[in-house]
């Protein structure tokens, strides 16, 4: 009987033992179920050569070689990823559009014994799901920014307060990137989907009432479109500023680059980016300073002549700040900082 997801929060109460994506693997890792592995019945190339004659030979000669390939794909599969499941095990599969392809994996599994099911409507359902929580409708949460000037150390306050207890999305992390120019990560960015379904999938487990602390944002991350339901939520969201001197804000970012090899270099090779707003003389200057590992000095300059003028233009288009928490960013800095910013969420 095909399971049917009628919203998120169904999904983590769903009793199953495993999750099963048997999409082509380029399909799983643009996006996928939370928590599902890969295992493709069709691969890439398989999926083109049986669409290819489906549509340009013929619809039954397709769906023979498919089964084909299906059936020693679900061998290789039983006799490798799935040797060491028990009778008891139950999985949930799902494909495309909950058809032909789990449901050919699932009638195999289902003879050997396994209680199995398939998602009606396979990842679209659930993607649906997804874009109707962060895409059609206003979110149920209420949502606060924790903003501050570059270097005031934002991410590292949010991991202070979700350790403490409070309830928090770590956006940046979400997107796997800091925010600025610079703040490209190893492993690069997930896709967009990928980035809306960890996203609706957090907000998911939390309680539709709850307030959210996110930190403030511009609407992209990277190359990460902040969803309209939550960009939308975080314009007319009340902030709490915190307040760093740039002396202390420069000397935290050179601590957090200090040793960091990769780093360095694309903080080094990023500062190009910056010519069309600075002029050649000005990022040569920078990356001369880069060059010398004159950190400190290069972070005070780049907050002062570029990163702080940028924020405070900004900042003209929104309402002032609810609460205003001091900080110096540094280890008791930050949980000092966290304390104030619990403090005042209790007030806005």
């Amino acid at each position: 009987m095909p399971v049917t997801l009628t919203s998120l929060r169904d999904f983590a109460q769903l009793p199953f033992d495993e999750v099963i994506d048997v999409r082509a693997p380029s399909e799983y890792a643009e996006d996928h179920m939370p928590g599902a592995i890969s295992l493709p019945v069709l691969s890439d190339d398989e999926r083109a050569r049986v669409g290819t004659i489906y549509v340009q030979q013929d619809a039954f000669l397709a769906r023979k070689i498919g089964a084909a390939l299906v059936a020693r794909n679900a061998a290789t599969h039983l006799e490798g990823p799935l040797a060491d499941r028990d009778g008891g095990w139950k999985p949930l599969l799902y494909c495309w559009r909950g058809g032909q392809r789990s449901g050919s994996f699932a009638s195999i599994l289902a003879q050997i014994g396994w209680r199995v099911d398939i998602v009606a409507g396979g990842y679209k359902t659930y993607r649906n799901l997804v874009v109707d929580m962060l895409h059609r409708h206003p979110l149920s949460q209420r949502i606060v920014r924790l903003d501050g000037l570059t270097g005031s150390g934002k991410t590292e306050v949010l991991a202070r307060i979700a350790a403490q207890g409070g309830t928090v999305i770590d956006l940046e992390g979400l997107a796997r990137h800091r925010g600025s120019a610079f703040g490209a990560m190893p492993g690069g960015q997930p896709s967009q989907k990928a980035f809306e379904t960890a996203l609706a999938q957090r907000l998911a487990t939390l309680p539709e009432d709850a307030t959210i602390l996110v930190e403030a944002e511009a609407a992209r991350i990277g190359e990460i479109r902040l969803p309209p339901s939550l960009w939308t939520a975080m314009r007319a969201s009340p902030r709490i500023m915190l307040d760093a001197d740039l002396p202390d804000r420069a000397r935290y970012l050179a601590r957090t680059y200090a040793g960091d090899v990769a780093a360095q270099q694309q903080v080094t090779q990023s500062l190009d980016l910056l010519v069309p707003l600075q002029g050649r003389a000005q990022v040569a200057a920078w990356q001369a300073q880069a060059a010398a590992s004159e950190w400190e000095t290069l972070a005070g300059d780049l907050m002062a002549r570029h990163y702080d003028p940028r924020y405070l233009r900004a900042q003209e288009r929104y309402t002032p700040p609810a609460a205003h928490v001091p900080i110096t960013p540094d280890g008791p800095g930050f949980d000092r900082a966290a304390e104030g910013v619990m403090a005042a969420l209790t007030r806005i």
